[in-house]
């Protein structure tokens, strides 16, 4: 479980006016919450936030005014066109407890060949301890044959990590490829000979005598 330090600073302007100045110098209007405390509005630098969150359900430490909130990323907000990070909220969490999340899945082993794998859902929700939430899950497809899928209720879960996803949700199918061949209409002409739909027709009666 990655838990990675970042400094914030407090945010005493609100409004969409203060989030854009806030943006301009390169930082996130942030929100933290939670355990019955009353929100905290901050800023946080794009750069180092933009870095920690390539690492899923990552732990940040947030340091402002003196403290620091061990937090969880719950909501993220992005720019629609240029994808750049507008808006975080930031749940606080304790160490030993326990927190639902989404946990990315990732394949492993070799299945049909003959199949198209297809990716049904890419993560499955799990209830861990706060600072031992896995990266990743891991899915084994080996002996996986064509035509059939794989559920939540056959991710690998490591010790103290409970499944609360639908055990029954598919995660990954593996379809089988189309072998059906398309027959061409045949169709008879006027005088009765039997012509694939479409084929050029003779270029000329023939010579009566």
């Amino acid at each position: 479980m990655a838990e990675i330090t970042i400094n914030a600073t407090k945010r005493t302007e609100f409004g969409k006016g203060a989030s854009r100045r806030d943006r301009r110098a390169g930082n996130v209007p942030a929100v933290i919450y939670g355990h019955g405390e009353t929100p905290q509005h901050v800023a946080l630098p794009l750069r180092e936030l933009g870095a920690a969150l390539k690492t899923a359900n990552v732990l940040l430490d947030v340091v402002f005014d003196g403290k620091t909130e061990l937090t969880l990323p719950k909501s993220v907000t992005r720019n629609p066109l240029t994808g750049i990070l507008a808006h975080i909220d930031l749940v606080i969490v304790r160490r030993g407890e326990r927190v639902k999340v989404e946990v990315p899945v990732h394949t492993t082993g070799k299945h049909d060949v003959d199949g198209i794998l297809e990716h049904m859902n890419n993560t499955v929700e799990v209830e861990a301890e706060a600072t031992s939430i896995p990266q990743f899950l891991e899915l084994n497809m080996d002996g996986l044959m064509a035509g059939s899928s794989l559920y939540a209720s056959s991710v690998v879960l490591p010790a103290g990590v409970t499944l609360i996803s639908d055990p029954h949700m598919p995660v990954i199918h593996l379809s089988e490829r189309s072998t059906a061949v398309e027959e061409v209409p045949v169709v008879a002409d006027a005088e009765g000979a039997a012509t694939a739909e479409g084929a050029a027709a003779p270029a000329a009666d023939a010579a009566k005598e």
